[in-house]
């Protein structure tokens, strides 16, 4: 009973004025209303730098592979298969990248290790404007995948370790929103610029990652775990202003026991609150990356010339634009709607479109024997035109405002602090697996299954998505970082 009229005093303050009413939900209401949230938005800004200069690597290889493919010094011109190299390697970094990442963010923690990340992105843009064949291509999209992958598991951490659960959906959302404006940037640039300086170019974000970095907190999680009570004190009050009583904040988060647990061991796989949450964060990342999002990112131009449209490089950028505008729509309404209910929109609005994009192609096919993704026919059905690119902007768009934001949001709430390392390793890794194997066999799946059969096995697995949605995923809207592991361990809500 001490311990709550502490408690008490602390969030009523000088004034005095008593809780709204009794118990955990009036104490965090009351400590919410105190806190002043511009620094936590600086310092997610801060952090989005990383997701932004991902975007810039994933986009990279749109608009460079057209121009690369006509260049004129035949030690860098790429033929199709180094063209399909150059395009899903980048994958293959990222996979390492989340192995390095589930490391760093333990030993150095999740601060450093973006700092750390902005290294490989610089280096590995320099390795591709200085290429004199096409091996320093391979090495320059190698560096940048590793720091891609380092980002794609730091970031969304650092985000859901430093905000609070009323914003946290609406911050989470701000990583895929910012690597969505970078692969529209790069599109962008790309209509200007040639492959050198569109590196140039995607090689000014992670510079500014390192810089402003330097100026904010660590997350006052990782500081607790690492029994630094007064510098994770400081960190709150930077991230939450001078009038909330943080001391409140720091002892919610140390009574959820999480903090001072031991390290990870192969033991903790038996336990329901590491396993259960793991499963789920896997098969979250394999039924994203079978949606075919990054085959269809990869290689946005080719799939637009050979879909008939003549400026397909304009038609890419505007393909960037949709996905901007509904990944920031997902972000705003992300803390109201809920997580499951924008899974479930998305993987139908993209189930419709693959299906509806796989028919252009089966009746061009059937018009023009030979056309689709394996043959290009420049005046293939341009009757039909409009459906495809409207099948590609519901697709985008569908993709945008679920299960490209989600995914990540939902890995950087369920996991436990002792094992969010190794966990979210494990499940960036079968991310940019997956990535690869999809983006680097997409062609063949062409070959094999037609252009139109592609399409409509990635239909059938958006409808797999949806069903894994309303059966297995929990809603974590407005639960704390702590309610959200008393679940998967049966002991809470």
């Amino acid at each position: 009973m001490d311990i709550q009229d502490e408690r008490r005093r602390l969030l009523d303050g000088e004034a005095g004025e008593p809780s709204p009413e009794p118990g955990l939900v009036s104490e965090r209401d009351a400590y919410l209303s105190k806190v002043s949230n511009g620094r936590l938005y600086l310092a997610t800004l801060a952090s989005v730098l990383g997701p932004l200069s991902f975007g810039f690597v994933l986009g990279y290889s749109s608009p460079a592979i057209p121009e690369l493919s006509r260049e004129s010094d035949p030690r860098l011109r790429l033929s199709d298969q180094q063209a399909s190299w150059f395009g899903s390697i980048v994958t293959v970094g990222a996979a390492l990248g989340g192995l390095l990442g589930g490391w760093l963010v333990e030993k150095v923690g999740r601060k450093l290790s973006l700092m750390f990340c902005s290294l490989p992105f610089v280096f590995g843009f320099t390795v591709i404007i200085a290429a004199q064949n096409v091996w320093m291509f391979y090495a320059g999209r190698v560096l940048t995948g590793l720091a891609s992958g380092v980002t794609s598991l730091v970031v969304p951490i650092y985000i859901s370790e430093v905000a609070h659960e009323k914003v946290r959906g609406l911050l989470g959302s701000c990583v895929q929103l910012m690597v969505v404006l970078g692969i529209m940037g790069v599109y962008l640039a790309g209509l200007f610029l040639d492959w050198r300086w569109l590196a140039v170019v995607s090689s000014i974000p992670p510079t500014l990652l390192l810089v402003v970095m330097c100026f904010m907190p660590e997350t006052p999680r990782f500081l607790l775990a690492q029994g630094k009570r007064r510098e994770a004190e400081e960190a709150l009050r930077f991230l939450r202003g001078p009038d909330a009583p943080v001391e409140w904040e720091c002892s919610r988060i140390e009574e959820s026991g999480d903090q001072q647990g031991s390290s990870f061991g192969l033991s903790d796989l038996r336990d329901p609150g590491v396993y259960k949450p793991l499963l789920l964060g896997v098969m979250l990342m394999f039924f994203q990356q079978m949606t075919g999002i990054n085959a269809i990112m990869f290689y946005a131009e080719n799939i637009f010339e050979q879909a008939h449209f003549k400026d397909s490089d304009l038609a890419s950028v505007i393909v960037g634009l949709i996905q901007v505008v509904f990944t920031a729509l997902a972000a705003l309404v992300m803390d109201k709607a809920g997580r499951k209910v924008l899974l479930v929109v998305s993987g139908v609005a993209m189930a419709i479109s693959t299906t509806t994009f796989g028919v252009y192609f089966y009746l061009t096919a059937k018009l023009h024997p030979g056309a689709g993704l394996g043959a290009v026919s420049g005046d293939a059905a341009p009757d039909l035109s409009w459906l495809a690119l409207a099948s590609m902007a519901v697709f985008i768009s569908g993709f945008a405002i679920g299960w490209g934001p989600i995914p990540w949001l939902i890995m950087s709430e369920i996991f436990p602090v002792r094992v969010r390392g190794f966990a979210s390793a494990a499940v960036v890794l079968t991310n940019w697996s997956m990535a690869f194997v999809v983006t680097k066999t997409f062609q063949d799946m062409v070959n094999l299954l037609s252009s139109a059969g592609t399409f409509w096995l990635f239909s059938s697995m958006c409808v797999v998505n949806v069903a894994f949605t309303v059966f297995f995923i929990p809603e974590t809207k407005g639960r704390t970082l702590e309610q959200i592991e008393a679940r998967f361990r049966g002991t809470g809500p």
